[in-house]
């Protein structure tokens, strides 16, 4: 069986998410989705979804055979756990595939890296948005 990890923050669940989550599992027979805690985000603003929400969430999705929240210290914890045979990154992650090869090599987690793919516009969905970030700053143009 091959395993695959997919990771991210998940906020605010979008058409983005469900292609990224999609594209993962077809690296593989079985994805393991890792869901960032709040505290650990620090590239770009806190979650507004709680921790615990949002990884229900990514749970009921279909492609997902099993998330679980990241590790509070170690990133590597989760990864050791499930033992990948390819981390699949998000295609806007601001993760470097061949930064996080060497970490992965260096914690002797011996295991691909590769970079999904971005979802294509829906041409007949009027404004689609595949962002979390353009989504809240779409609910502050209209509700603010």
């Amino acid at each position: 069986m091959r395993r695959v990890v997919a990771q991210g923050t998940f906020d605010l669940l979008h058409p983005g998410h469900l292609h990224y989550l999609a594209d993962a599992k077809s690296y593989g027979d079985r994805l393991d989705v890792i869901v960032a805690r709040a505290e650990n985000v620090t590239h770009k603003p806190k979650p507004i979804v709680p921790d615990r929400q949002r990884l229900e969430m990514v749970n009921a999705l279909d492609p997902v055979d099993d998330a679980r929240l990241g590790h509070l210290e170690d990133f590597f914890v989760p990864i050791r756990e499930i033992d990948p045979d390819v981390i699949v990154l998000g295609h806007d992650q601001h993760h470097d595939e061949e930064t996080l090869s060497g970490m992965l090599a260096a914690e002797g987690i011996d295991c691909s890296v590769v970079r999904a793919s971005a979802r294509d516009p829906d041409p007949e969905s009027e404004g689609e948005l595949l962002s979390t970030g353009r989504i809240i700053d779409r609910i502050c143009d209209r509700r603010c």
